[in-house]
């Protein structure tokens, strides 16, 4: 599902830099754009930016469960050798 979802955001991107493009160059008329802003640049970003936060909130938060579960493991005496062997 995330790769419809970057797919589904990258295409709807595009689709508003073609529109405000069009607008900016006053080919077309709209009341809801005011062509090429401050919004383009963010959607743009969003794609790059938002999956870069993501993966390092992930990788911060792996490194603190892997933290808590070799503190609760060596705690409980829960090896690798005392369960399987």
């Amino acid at each position: 599902m995330a790769l419809v979802g970057l797919v589904a955001g990258i295409i709807y991107s595009f689709g508003g830099l073609i529109i405000d493009i069009l607008v900016s160059l006053g080919w077309i008329t709209s009341t809801q754009t005011p062509g090429l802003s401050y919004g383009t640049i963010l959607a743009f970003g969003a794609l790059i930016g938002m999956p870069a936060i993501f993966s390092a909130i992930g990788f911060i938060l792996g490194i603190v469960e892997a933290i808590l579960y070799n503190l609760f493991a060596n705690l409980f005496g829960l090896t690798f050798k005392n369960i399987f062997h």
